[in-house]
């Protein structure tokens, strides 16, 4: 049973840093790529940061380029996502998401950036 896990989210002032961790289980890691979303409230969700499977190249939106770092750990199956200089505007359910066939999603971690 594929199953992914957030957690790391909490409260942070503005220019605070949190890690985020996705833990998977239920399929082998090492063979997909991993996406970062987030949600903010009354907008859609959008892709933040994505690690690719097989060279570990990354994405990042343009409004976390230098702020958010993703990482993969296949050995322990986790992904992170390191994110620095945090503003009031990265306030959203933060999603991890991996396509297997289908797209399976985290039950999401809250991240609130705020003084």
């Amino acid at each position: 049973q594929v199953q992914l896990v957030e957690s790391g989210g909490g409260l942070v002032q503005p220019g605070g840093s949190l890690r985020l961790s996705c833990a998977a289980s239920g399929f082998t890691l090492d063979y997909y790529a991993i996406g970062w979303f987030r949600q903010a409230p009354g907008k859609e969700r959008e892709g933040v940061s994505c690690i690719s499977s097989s060279d570990g190249s990354t994405y990042y939106a343009d409004s976390v380029k230098g702020r958010f770092t993703v990482s993969r750990d296949n050995a322990k199956n986790m992904v992170y996502l390191q994110m620095n200089s945090l503003k009031p505007e990265d306030t959203a359910v933060y999603y991890c998401n991996a396509r297997i066939g289908v797209v399976y999603w985290g039950q999401g971690t809250q991240v609130t950036v705020s003084s």
